[in-house]
């Protein structure tokens, strides 16, 4: 099922697919059998962070499954605490202890907190881990445009990705379009909302009847038709299966723009602006 996967080359021409598996809130021995189950069903692109406190259970299920390390690409994040320059190194030194990993493929600052003002300091500590191999690519997680240009300008490197909220009822249109004009890959978090039952709605259960399809499938194929890299997250092999096999229909412009049309100006899930919203 992997090889079914597409993937897309980085701005720094990592390649990773469009498809990946969150793992927020999957941890211990459970949470370590529900990722590798994942891996062994096609997944090749998992997605922790510091914060989420399971990395050391994403490192458990790596060793765990019958996939080399090669063929993964892990990704973590760093907290808005650690964005000093030695504590943010620091912090991606315990990442990888956790995990018992040699590198992680994406390591994003997982907020800028903007009146803290050290995002820039954080990003300098990430391009340093590249340089050491700590991290093949580099990125950022809920950065506003403002934010990337000033990491460019300073540093003069920009994001390989931005992990924006992203979904139905937020689609992000103009931050999508910043992305696109600065080659930055666009990766959506909570791509189905927070809960399944906000999805059911008239227009996204049409077209998944005429598909044949779950209404999850028809979201993640809007993603991927936006040029998204979703990340759903889901303990149950059913599931976890049905969220990859997504690469057998098309939906047409119609069918896209309506979708998109569910979007709403407060289509926050929390209520989470960039601009404000702070995380440590």
């Amino acid at each position: 099922m992997s090889s079914r996967i597409p993937e897309i080359t980085l701005n720094d021409g990592l390649k990773i697919p469009v498809v990946g598996l969150g793992t927020y809130s999957l941890k211990g021995s459970k949470g370590a059998a529900s990722i590798q189950s994942a891996i062994e069903k096609g997944y090749r692109l998992l997605d922790s962070a510091y914060n989420y406190e399971n990395e050391g259970t994403v490192g458990e299920a790596v060793r765990r499954c019958s996939i080399p390390r090669s063929e993964l690409k892990i990704t973590s994040k760093l907290p808005g605490r650690y964005h000093e320059y030695e504590k943010a190194v620091s912090a991606i030194q315990e990442s990888l202890y956790r995990a018992q990993l040699d590198y992680y493929d994406l390591y994003l600052i997982h907020w800028p907190n903007p009146s803290k003002d050290q995002y820039v300091e954080a990003w300098q500590a990430l391009i340093d881990a590249k340089k050491w191999g700590l991290i093949r690519s580099i990125g950022v997680c809920n950065f506003l445009p403002e934010h990337i240009e000033r990491l460019e300008k300073e540093t003069g490197v920009k994001p390989s990705i931005n992990q924006i909220e992203l979904h139905p009822f937020f689609n992000q249109a103009e931050q999508r379009k910043y992305h696109e004009e600065k080659n930055i890959a666009t990766q959506s978090w909570s791509p189905f909302t927070r809960g399944l039952k906000d999805l059911k709605i008239d227009t996204l259960q049409e077209i998944a009847a005429r598909y044949n399809k779950s209404i999850p499938q028809v979201v993640l194929r809007w993603h991927y038709q936006l040029g998204a890299i979703s990340i759903p997250k889901s303990a149950s092999p059913t599931r976890q299966l049905e969220n990859i096999s997504i690469f057998d229909f098309d939906l047409n412009e119609e069918e896209m723009v309506s979708i998109s049309a569910l979007s709403q100006p407060d289509g926050r899930i929390a209520n989470q602006d960039p601009a404000v919203y702070e995380e440590f």
